[in-house]
């Protein structure tokens, strides 16, 4: 790209009220009726393929646990290192990516929360974590849609603060990631840190591995399809 990019300046992901007969209350009753009556299956996700081990948890209703919305498979050592082999065998070509197009890949996911998964997300934290309407659009869509369009406007501001150079010599700093794999353990009470903590260190390059509570697999892996479909 023959072009200095520069990402937009961020502005905080506006937080809908959901007020009685608004567009957005109608849209997640809708659809917290439509994950209630679905019983979904969630695989492990290596290398971007779906593994099934059969060794199954359940995703229940904190308040209450006789409904299931979800079943995951767990993952064993043998997935463990799986998971691992893919991360290392993805690394080089990750980290060789111009920071611009990793950028568009999460700026993209950011616009999809907003947009056509916030309601599904907000649902997802509204069952699987017992938040309010309120919680589950602050973290599940504000929150996180604004930890991804910071975080990449900060990374540009770092990578664009280079050294003084002094008389006949160009002082430049290049940032590389770290060495081997990135292992991320998210908590089970917010959806934007399971999706920040991941995804961060992944803007700047590092290959990843996600290991999200077993309490809120269900979000998790609505997070996982939206960076999917980002690209």
């Amino acid at each position: 790209m023959k072009a200095i990019a520069k990402i937009p300046f961020p502005k905080n992901e506006p937080v809908l009220d959901y007020k009685q007969g608004s567009p957005e209350k109608t849209e997640i009753k809708k659809k917290i009726d439509e994950l209630l009556n679905r019983e979904i299956e969630i695989p492990l996700i290596i290398g971007g393929k779906e593994i099934k081990t059969g060794d199954l948890g359940k995703c229940v209703l904190p308040h209450n646990h006789k409904k299931c919305i979800g079943n995951f498979h767990r993952a064993g050592e043998k997935e463990v290192n799986m998971a691992i082999e893919a991360a290392m065998a993805a690394k080089s070509e990750w980290e060789k990516m111009p920071w611009e197009a990793r950028s568009a890949i999460f700026l993209k996911a950011a616009e999809l929360l907003a947009g056509p998964y916030r309601a599904e997300i907000n649902a997802a934290g509204m069952l699987n974590l017992s938040k309010t309407v309120f919680q589950a659009e602050i973290d599940g869509a504000c929150e996180l849609i604004d930890f991804i369009r910071f975080n990449e406007y900060y990374m540009q501001q770092i990578y664009r603060d280079q050294p003084i150079s002094s008389k006949g010599v160009w002082n430049q700093v290049e940032y590389r990631p770290l060495e081997g794999f990135v292992f991320a353990v998210t908590p089970f009470n917010f959806i934007s840190i399971g999706g920040n903590l991941p995804s961060a260190p992944a803007m700047v390059g590092n290959v990843v591995l996600w290991k999200p509570a077993s309490s809120a697999v269900y979000p998790a892996y609505i997070v996982m399809k939206i960076l999917k479909e980002a690209g």
